[in-house]
């Protein structure tokens, strides 16, 4: 995340090209060329013994002889010589370098010497960057590449030279274009935080083979994301692929889950990753998700709608006053509906009569034209058509527009043209509606990072009761835990299984309950045991509540009576009309080599596939992410529909998932849990047989997560002035409604000291970003006071960071009637004492001169006050912690 060096690198205004050559072929030659052919505006300067000059340049012998200091070097050198040249720029004090090649055992050096030199590194084994804004072509590419607002980032060489020979010939142009190499210093997370702000980059296209750190990732992207598009490939879905591209052996659905919770959306290959590239191109913003097709034939259309299907997209259904116009334009020949076919024989005149009704009408959300090659409409004057009526419709710019010109001689053209005129168009029918699907995963994906999550039931939690159970076992020197062993901790949870009961003769047991007269089920340690005498548990099946309580006292009572040794830890019951009438479901957690602990969802079996039976998801869940996960796994097919005689309650399950997170963030020796049947009827859920694997733990428990869960540890009871007691807290996605109520509490005058401008109303886009933070790189805290049964904010303070964990910029707003109270000073004492502890060296914040009242609490906090009264502000600013080089 840091983003020091990065301005060097990527706006560099001075560039040195060590071990540049006049010989063609050479990497330096090439580089030179490169270099000149780009159009860099500063001064590039070979260094090299063996010429006086490269490519009509004067050339220096060694890196002393520069006549001053590079931004960025570029190496081009054996790689046996990096180490040596590397300690020479980073005396000259160069900020930055590219390492086109290296030797693995010189990495591990390489970056502890510029670490010693405060120097960032881009590769090695890097393509190298180009820039076209700033005239900058530091790379191997021999294919240059035009201005665009399309930022490219690629971990591979080879798919990086793909997409540039493939938008040459799209003529796609591009901000930057970046090859990572190796990652040994610049990683993704860095590159997304620089192009999240730059100005010239509207969208970002990423080429994933790896990931050195995931929770840097999480928090880069999710920031990004909620500025500009970001779309993935990643490669090595396979175990196999992983193994050849010596990545972390992870399963690919961690990922999915990942880009997912970020706002990003992922393609899954090279063709769906280049209709990615012409949409992000052109993509306006989709207001839903139904599609309209219209097409010159009934077989394209079918083929774009056997693809919608698949990939479980919705059609847009006509209105009726949109059918009128439509078949008052047409010849009464055309059928009006969607798909719209307006037959092989369609003119570029029929094209254009059927354009006019739908542009006037809001009964879809994307509008995908169709053409095949066709003598009665040549592909280019259809195409000049259409593009002549969408620019003069006074709707023309809103609508979201995808066209599909098939073939390829006669439609080269054509397809052209729409991009000229900010159109996306693709090869074939399946092609745009992947197009489109995109967008609409896009979209969704998006919805949900901003979405308000509910507030759940009253969760239960014993956290010092499960710490106990669990230190307990692992004493005694268990590491795997069943049902009956697991059961008090789940328990602490709110999680309940039904009794265990396992005696010392399991057959004479299996007799009694048989003896008794309820249907008995057999439960098996492993499937291997094939023996009654070897059965070790039992299962009954009954109808109701009363049924489980006259059969468990039965059983116990006999139990008791006829083997008074015989060891009772319970009986599992099951409270049900019958077994059909339940869902038989299976959640899991599992580690991941990449992304920590995962949640799974779906039905199972005895050969549990998680890559292909499950939805997966990463904890910390909310209300909201847990209902998510499930209607994931209920669309995907994980959970198939049932005819249960009580439907599936989603908020209860919800609910139960949200519990499981809860464990697995509090107990970190949890290892692996498998919940496995779970017996859904309803709202009732019964945990049938729980395993649960445990290990020792030490260190930082959040440090497994890829993404920060709320820091429980922050919350802190304040008592005010007035003897009234409230709660200081991190802020949660769930104070929103509290949080707009708060603000509509607050005076204009006091928004105006506090936002610097006039705000009549926050969006709940505004009041999503307030809540929805990522507790690694901003803070937010809110006091509660408790009013009757319900509770209230009264005030905020906040702090963001950059991403050098340097500078954090703090703001304090308390409501306007609960001054004089000493609340706003306790919430500044309050965020002072986090982001001393975070790390942070100072801590800034601007204000009025007119907040007499801040500045005057400022000083009392050891701020000191700049006043700027020709700019109207006052900034301040705390010392917090010495830099680390001091």
């Amino acid at each position: 995340m840091s983003q020091r060096g990065l301005e060097a690198l990527l706006r560099p205004n001075s560039i040195a090209v060590i071990g540049a050559s006049e010989k063609t072929g050479r990497a330096g030659n090439l580089m030179m060329r490169n270099l000149m052919a780009g159009g860099f505006s500063g001064p590039i300067m070979p260094v090299t013994p063996r010429y006086k000059a490269v490519c009509g340049v004067l050339a220096y012998p060694d890196v002393g002889s520069l006549p001053f200091t590079p931004d960025l070097a570029v190496l081009c050198v054996r790689a046996e010589r990096n180490l040596l040249l590397l300690e020479e720029l980073g005396a000259r004090g160069c900020k930055t370098a590219i390492v086109l090649s290296s030797l693995p055992q010189q990495l591990a050096e390489l970056k502890a010497c510029a670490q010693r030199f405060h120097m960032r590194l881009l590769g090695p084994n890097s393509l190298g960057l180009l820039a076209p804004w700033q005239g900058l072509n530091a790379s191997f590419s021999p294919v240059p590449i035009q201005k665009g607002k399309l930022a490219f980032i690629s971990q591979s060489a080879a798919v990086a030279n793909t997409i540039l020979d493939w938008a040459q010939q799209r003529s796609v142009g591009f901000s930057y274009f970046i090859s990572l190499g190796d990652t040994l210093d610049i990683d993704v997370d860095d590159l997304l935080d620089f192009l999240a702000r730059d100005g010239k980059t509207s969208a970002i296209l990423l080429y994933l083979e790896h990931l050195n750190d995931a929770r840097r990732f999480m928090s880069a992207s999710r920031s990004a994301s909620r500025n500009k598009p970001i779309l993935v490939i990643k490669s090595g879905r396979t175990p196999l692929a992983q193994q050849l591209l010596n990545s972390e052996q992870g399963l690919d659905a961690a990922y999915d889950a990942a880009i997912q919770r970020a706002g990003l959306l992922r393609v899954q290959d090279t063709h769906e990753l280049f209709s990615a590239v012409e949409t992000l191109s052109h993509m306006h913003p989709l207001r839903g998700d139904k599609l309209l097709i219209v097409s010159n034939g009934a077989a394209p259309a079918a083929m774009s709608l056997d693809e919608l299907v698949r990939r479980n997209g919705k059609l847009a259904t006509l209105s009726a006053e949109t059918t009128s116009a439509l078949q008052t334009a047409l010849s009464d020949v055309i059928h009006v509906r969607n798909p719209l076919d307006l037959r092989d024989d369609a003119t570029p005149e029929r094209y254009k009569a059927a354009l006019g009704p739908l542009l006037d009408s809001n009964d879809y959300d994307a509008l995908l034209i169709i053409h095949a090659p066709s003598a009665a409409a040549l592909a280019t004057d259809a195409a000049k058509t259409i593009i002549h009526a969408v620019h003069q419709h006074p709707r023309g710019k809103r609508i979201t527009l995808l066209t599909n010109w098939c073939g390829e001689y006669s439609s080269q053209e054509a397809r052209r043209l729409f991009t000229e005129a900010g159109i996306p168009t693709y090869r074939t029918p399946e092609g745009a509606v992947t197009a489109f699907m995109h967008m609409v995963e896009y979209r969704r994906n998006q919805k949900q990072l901003m979405e308000t999550p509910a507030l759940p039931a009253e969760l239960h939690a014993d956290t010092a009761h499960a710490h106990k159970l669990i230190h307990q076992a692992l004493a005694e020197g268990a590491t795997h835990l069943d049902t009956h062993e697991v059961r008090a901790i789940l328990q602490a949870y709110g999680l309940n299984t039904l009794p265990t009961w396992i005696a010392n003769d399991s057959a004479e047991a299996v007799h009694i309950a048989e003896e008794i007269g309820y249907p008995v089920a057999l439960k098996l340690r492993s499937p291997d045991i094939a023996h009654k005498s070897e059965i070790q548990g039992v299962m009954l099946y009954l109808r109701t509540a009363t049924e489980v309580q006259r059969a468990a006292e039965a059983i116990f009572d006999r139990v008791k009576r006829t083997y008074p040794q015989a060891r009772i830890h319970g009986l599992l019951v099951q409270s049900m009309a019958n077994r059909a009438g339940a869902q038989e479901l299976r959640i899991a957690v599992e580690q991941d080599a990449v992304f920590g602990p995962l949640i799974m969802l779906g039905e199972g079996g005895v050969e549990w596939r998680p890559e292909s039976q499950a939805a997966v998801a990463l904890p910390p869940l909310n209300m909201t992410l847990a209902r998510y996960l499930i209607m994931q796994a209920v669309k995907g097919g994980k959970i198939r529909g049932r005819s249960a005689l009580r439907p599936l309650d989603i908020p209860a399950l919800s609910h139960l998932l949200v519990q499981v997170s809860n464990l697995i963030l509090d107990c970190p020796e949890i290892v692996r849990l498998d919940i496995h049947p779970l017996l859904a009827s309803g709202s009732e859920f019964s945990l049938l047989d729980v395993s649960m694997q445990i290990a020792p733990f030490s260190g930082d428990p959040q440090a497994r997560l890829s993404i920060r869960p709320y820091p429980q540890q922050l919350e802190e009871k304040i008592t005010l002035k007035d003897g009234s007691e409230c709660l200081f807290r991190p802020i949660l996605p769930e104070d929103e409604p509290q949080l707009k109520a708060f603000i509509a509490k607050v005076t204009k005058e006091d928004l105006y000291y506090r936002y610097f401008s006039e705000i009549n109303e926050f969006t709940h886009e505004d009041l999503a970003n307030m809540t929805q933070i990522d507790y690694d790189r901003e803070m937010a805290f809110v006091a509660i006071r408790r009013q009757g049964n319900t509770s209230e904010i009264i005030g905020v303070t906040r702090a963001i960071s950059d991403p050098d964990n340097i500078d954090a910029e703090f703001a304090v707003l308390v409501r306007s009637d609960l001054k004089g109270l000493g609340l706003g000073r306790r919430l500044l004492e309050k965020m002072i004492g986090y982001t001393t502890a975070h790390g942070l060296i100072r801590l800034t914040g601007i204000t009025m001169p007119n907040n007499r009242g801040m500045i005057a609490l400022a000083k009392k906090l050891g701020f000191e006050i700049d006043v700027q009264l020709e700019d109207g502000i006052v900034n301040l600013m705390r010392p917090l912690n010495q830099p680390p080089n001091t």
